[in-house]
């Protein structure tokens, strides 16, 4: 019997036995329930209406309307839904496309069970998930991009460093040999420079924009 605390799941993916299989996969799991599925983007926002869902699986490359531009809409419309982007491919392109719209993470479907069980409590806590191959692809195409200039300071650039691989405050402290007020203090002021409200959003902004791996 599935708890109180229950994550209502939506999966889209154009391909049915893409679909039945991350069902199967998931339903072991109790605290997460598929409540929806849909093969495209095109009818996502009334699937929303219907499902309620907390957390989308979204693929990206999909016949019709692809996972970006859904991602898109179901983040402009519902802004209390989380969106995963998960997908075979690691084209930078594609990795930065999705993060623009919304999508909290970005996981290849070659993921285990148990971390796409993760993924999706992350998700739904606001907490994000990059896979490594999709932040190398953008690290590798970064000097091709026009990398904007928020006036970080090394400190500050290498503790963005550290936020993009998911450490916390107290592991950049230990790191640093600095105190955990100092950390906040220059996460802070890296919010600030970057314009945004809080750490996924930096993150997000940092891999998209190809900051990341920057000294």
């Amino acid at each position: 019997m599935k708890n109180l605390n229950t994550i209502r799941l939506m999966i889209v993916d154009d391909h049915l036995m893409v679909r039945d299989g991350l069902k199967v996969f998931l339903s072991v799991y109790d605290d997460i329930e598929v409540v929806s599925e849909a093969q495209d983007g095109n009818n996502v926002l009334d699937k929303c209406a219907q499902s309620k869902p907390d957390v989308i699986l979204m693929d990206i490359v999909m016949p019709g309307m692809d996972g970006p531009n859904a991602t898109r809409l179901v983040r402009e419309k519902y802004p209390q839904i989380q969106v995963i982007a998960l997908t075979s491919f690691i084209d930078p392109e594609l990795v930065q496309r999705a993060l623009k719209a919304g999508a909290i993470s970005y996981i290849l479907k070659d993921i285990n069970a148990d971390k796409l069980a993760e993924s999706v409590r992350d998700a739904y806590h606001g907490r994000g998930t990059i896979d490594s191959a999709a932040v190398l692809s953008l690290v590798e195409n970064r000097n091709k991009l026009k990398i904007p200039d928020f006036k970080l300071t090394q400190r500050e650039q290498e503790i963005l460093n550290f936020m993009v691989d998911g450490k916390t405050n107290k592991k950049i402290a230990q790191h640093f040999f600095i105190s955990l007020g100092t950390v906040r203090f220059h996460v802070s002021n890296i919010l600030s420079k970057m314009g945004v409200k809080n750490r996924t959003e930096a993150v997000s902004l940092a891999l998209r924009d190809g900051l990341v791996g920057k000294e």
